[in-house]
């Protein structure tokens, strides 16, 4: 009897391990995101986005374990790391996915997963529009010093991820903060969305991206994410300023909007422009 009663307790943890798998986790998919982990400050509520768009996305994303570190593209450690959390998506293996390029990472991820290619599309630095769709259907891009062109034909059609992933490298190497500030609008923050961009352009520049959104009746509190040099983790940055309200951000509460690793003015604020958030 006396054994009986102390394996009861590891038979009832047990029992409801696996109720809680087959009846929560297995039907409704539940995972580590943004909205799960990572509740809005107290007095704030989160903001419910449309399932099909980009503000969902971002709010869903994966992360990666409470104990991740950031690493950079070499897969060493990033030192003295300010991170709330490690966004679960490949850096790659070369020094390519920085600040700008995580956010264009996650634009184009989002609109990939939606079937809009003909939406997946950004500058380069020389003002060349590098569409996906060219990519897609084989074309290739052609240099000759600031000159850049689609060679056409120049592979077979393939429209794995693979080569999607691909094509985002390519972006990477020829796009920076200067090319994504130029295509995005600018949108004042009183009228912040998630999926909006503080960017602040030039070499270096650095931007940041919106990944949820809280708001009360008189206020709004944004998570911000990011990549930064050398390429890194895409991770959701702490609040140096406020750690009370640490990581999520009040929206005009300072003069200035200070990450950990650079101060934007609020005036920064851009917008991908699309007929479909």
């Amino acid at each position: 009897m006396a054994l009986y009663k102390s394996l009861l307790p590891v038979t009832y943890q047990r029992l409801v391990m696996c109720l809680v798998f087959y009846l929560i986790i297995i039907p409704y998919g539940f995972s580590d995101t943004i909205a799960t982990r990572i509740s809005p400050p107290v007095g704030f509520e989160r903001v419910n986005e449309d399932d099909s768009s980009f503000g969902h996305y971002l709010q869903t994303m994966s992360l990666k374990s409470n104990e991740a570190e950031v690493l950079f593209f070499n897969g060493k450690i990033k030192p003295n790391s300010a991170h709330a959390a490690v966004i679960d998506i490949d850096v790659g293996t070369r020094d390519l996915q920085q600040c700008a390029d995580a956010v264009i990472r996650l634009r184009a991820e989002y609109l990939f997963e939606e079937k809009r290619f003909d939406e997946i599309h950004f500058n380069l630095t020389n003002g060349f529009n590098a569409d996906y769709l060219s990519w897609k259907n084989g074309a290739r891009l052609g240099i000759k010093g600031n000159k850049t062109w689609w060679k056409k034909g120049a592979t077979q059609k393939d429209d794995s991820y693979d080569s999607f992933r691909r094509y985002l490298d390519l972006v990477f190497t020829y796009a920076g903060t200067i090319s994504l500030a130029n295509e995005l609008i600018q949108v004042d923050a009183s009228d912040i969305e998630i999926g909006d961009v503080f960017i602040q352009p030039g070499s270096p520049g650095h931007a940041v991206i919106v990944v949820d959104l809280a708001r009360n009746d008189a206020q709004t509190a944004i998570l911000l994410a990011q990549s930064y040099m050398p390429a890194q983790s895409i991770h959701i940055v702490k609040n140096p300023t406020n750690q009370s309200m640490s990581p999520w951000y009040q929206v005009g509460r300072t003069d200035k909007l200070v990450t950990p690793d650079w101060t934007f003015n609020w005036t920064d604020l851009k917008r991908f422009s699309s007929k479909h958030r």
